[in-house]
């Protein structure tokens, strides 16, 4: 395990019953990571558990005529949130330029691993993830909270306003790099390494230190520094992110990548 020290042994018992139910259930953990605003850096005193874990199953399980799904997911249940893919769900959709996959790689707070395969799967997504793509999944996330919010001028919930702020410091990151990397998972880290306006990032710093400090940050307008750097970063972003360029036979190694790493992972049982 790698875990902070004020996690509530409670919480990562409860988290380590439900992977064993997913054992009971011929699912091998790969790795199981703390993901959500605990590994982003923003958390707060009543945030959520958000374990998320990576399995594969028994070769045996896909010799048979139906197979199970590709999701292992509980209830949510008090602070307690957690569920898993099976790990060639993941490579599909690394394949397809989702971040999810690729930052539960690097989250830096671990509750179980194999040793040596997130090392493994990170030199692989190394390999086959599109750094363009990546982007794109981010502007959606972006995209998806402005249509929440509204207006960059109206009142927010703030504790809501970092799900909007983390992707676009990613893609401020990615665009600063040429779009050939992969920006942190955790936010803080992110923007330690990304050119923001000083202001800006200083009242970022601010309103993470207040979430750490407080259950509830209610609502209200958005720190007006913020407001002007997301606003006009999000519309560069809209106007100038490239699509990617379609390479059949990048693809095609890719997927031939990704389809070996898997074949292997299943006979290591």
């Amino acid at each position: 395990m790698s875990l902070p020290a004020d996690f509530s042994p409670d919480a990562v018992a409860a988290i380590q019953a439900r992977l064993d139910v997913a054992r009971s259930q011929g699912a091998r953990i790969l790795f199981a990571i703390e993901s959500g605003s605990r590994a982003w850096g923003f958390p707060s005193p009543d945030s959520d558990y958000d374990c998320r874990f990576v399995y594969i199953r028994p070769i045996a399980d896909h010799l048979v005529l139906e197979q199970a799904r590709d999701v292992i997911e509980f209830p949510l249940e008090g602070e307690i949130d957690a569920g898993g893919w099976d790990l060639r769900k993941a490579l599909l959709l690394a394949l397809g330029g989702n971040a999810v996959i690729v930052e539960w790689a690097k989250s830096p707070i671990v509750y179980e691993e194999t040793p040596g395969f997130r090392a493994r799967l990170r030199d692989l997504l190394g390999e086959i993830v599109d750094p363009v793509r990546v982007s794109r999944h981010y502007l959606g996330l972006a995209r998806s909270h402005v249509g929440k919010t509204g207006s960059f001028a109206g009142e927010v919930k703030l504790k809501k306003l970092f799900y909007l702020i983390r992707p676009i410091v990613a893609l401020d990151w990615m665009e600063q790099r040429h779009f050939v990397g992969l920006p942190p998972m955790n936010m803080v880290d992110c923007l330690a390494e990304t050119e923001v306006p000083a202001q800006a990032a200083s009242e970022i710093h601010r309103l993470i230190e207040k979430k750490r400090e407080t259950r509830e940050m209610g609502t209200g307008p958005i720190p007006a520094e913020i407001a002007r750097y997301l606003e006009a970063r999000y519309g560069h972003h809209e106007m100038n992110l490239a699509g990617s360029i379609r390479d059949e036979t990048r693809q095609a190694r890719n997927r031939a990548l990704a389809t070996d790493f898997y074949r292997r992972e299943a006979e290591r049982q």
